[in-house]
């Protein structure tokens, strides 16, 4: 059946505790979208949609002239679908994994590997680092989207040392006094934040429990009196500490950027980068690994000394960590994310209510087509007969073929594809 390059897919959900429940989720959505008999239960999580092939949550073919297969075996009978140069330079596999995720409570703070790193984790701790792959990211927020990426300017760790007399007491004098000395020198406030953010992370747990719980205590009484906690961040401060309460990663918000991205912004997050999503609901692009160094806000393993050895240090404002899209010169309708890495690009099509014909255009790779809104019916010459399209249909394109929309709905519609643009 080769000749069948566009087919539909059933993707794996993934019911990790911090998801959205039910029909609050968008990922319940899109599942219920693309499958009417799905059942979506009120009280469940629906934190991930894994569209791709990797083995943790391989996407089945949904097309009855195909037999009962998953796309990774689909690609590895068929390799010449991922394009040649994706074949080439990919090994046979499909270098990218395609989510949407669902966050109803913060994921861990965590930072993934550079290639060289992961070889070396996996070797050592592979019970920890099940690969030997980078994993670098990519998050487009679908509604209001929360996180927290990178170290801020140094300037504002210090105002926080000031404000927050409990993060002063973990990170000490001495480091804080370097801290502020080190300003108008990049290289040296790297350096010595790298200082400030091991000494804070390696903390015994009795004296930062102790120093959490006074900070809680006192910006909740600060709080109840009507005062303005902005000073130390306090809602956010809450919010992390009833869902991880006693956990350090409380205390990261004073270190990282407060992200919050509108729908459609993107922020990338390269080796060594530290991050976690907060709240919202988002598209993400990443290579097809599962390697995450844990920091904090997780009941999971945590591996503070390669964690703060790997990070990046360098400070920058919360502005410098969104993602640029950039419009398609040759289709108005598309906007491209393109990291800097050869793994995944991501295209966000949004094709207005006046056009009823659209052309999802060749590419020289493999791509998942994600439907977020609207309906059409889809004819290609490789799918051998039509398909129709609606939220929450997930479609796979071989490499250099396209695919023709005839769209049936009054409102446009909004997809994303990824892709590998080599």
């Amino acid at each position: 059946m080769e000749e069948v390059r566009v087919f539909p897919l059933t993707c794996a959900v993934q019911n990790y505790a911090w998801g959205k429940l039910g029909l609050d989720s968008e990922v319940a959505k899109l599942v219920l979208g693309g499958d009417p008999a799905a059942v979506v239960e009120e009280g469940k999580p629906y934190a991930e949609l894994w569209m791709g092939a990797h083995p943790k949550g391989d996407a089945q073919i949904k097309d009855n002239r195909i037999a009962r297969t998953t796309l990774g075996e689909w690609i590895a009978h068929f390799p010449a679908c991922l394009g040649s140069k994706v074949k080439d330079t990919f090994q046979g596999q499909l270098p990218f994994l395609f989510k949407v995720l669902s966050v109803n409570t913060a994921l861990s703070i965590q930072a993934h590997p550079n290639r060289e790193l992961a070889a070396r984790l996996h070797a050592q701790f592979p019970e920890h680092y099940p690969d030997n792959n980078h994993k670098p990211e990519m998050a487009i927020a679908l509604t209001r989207f929360e996180g927290l990426c990178g170290f801020r300017p140094a300037e504002e760790i210090l105002g926080f040392l000031k404000s927050v007399p409990e993060f002063h007491a973990l990170v000490g004098k001495e480091a804080a006094e370097e801290l502020r000395c080190s300003v108008g020198n990049a290289v040296h406030t790297g350096q010595v934040l790298k200082k400030c953010f091991t000494r804070m992370m390696n903390c015994e747990k009795k004296v930062f429990v102790d120093q959490l719980n006074m900070l809680v205590k006192r910006v909740t009484e600060d709080g109840a009196a009507g005062k303005d906690t902005s000073s130390s961040i306090g809602d956010l401060l809450l919010r992390l500490h009833s869902q991880y309460p006693g956990d350090i990663g409380c205390f990261s918000i004073y270190f990282l950027n407060h992200m919050l991205l509108e729908p459609g912004q993107a922020m990338f997050l390269g080796a060594n980068e530290p991050h976690a999503y907060l709240y919202g609901d988002c598209v993400e692009c990443m290579a097809c690994s599962d390697n995450t160094v844990r920091a904090g806000l997780t009941p999971k393993y945590i591996d503070v000394n390669t964690l703060c050895e790997m990070l990046n240090y360098t400070p920058a404002p919360a502005s410098s960590k969104i993602f640029p899209c950039v419009q398609d010169a040759s289709d108005p309708c598309v906007s491209l994310y393109d990291p800097p890495v050869p793994d995944f690009s991501v295209m966000r099509i949004q094709v207005p209510p006046s056009v009823k014909q659209y052309t999802v255009a060749p590419v020289d790779s493999a791509s998942i087509l994600l439907v977020i809104e609207g309906d059409a019916m889809a004819t290609s010459v490789a799918a051998l007969s039509d398909i129709t399209l609606s939220r929450g249909t997930v479609l796979f394109v071989s490499a250099n073929e396209s695919v023709s929309l005839h769209v049936t709905c009054t409102s446009g519609m909004t997809m994303f594809r990824a892709c590998c643009l080599l």
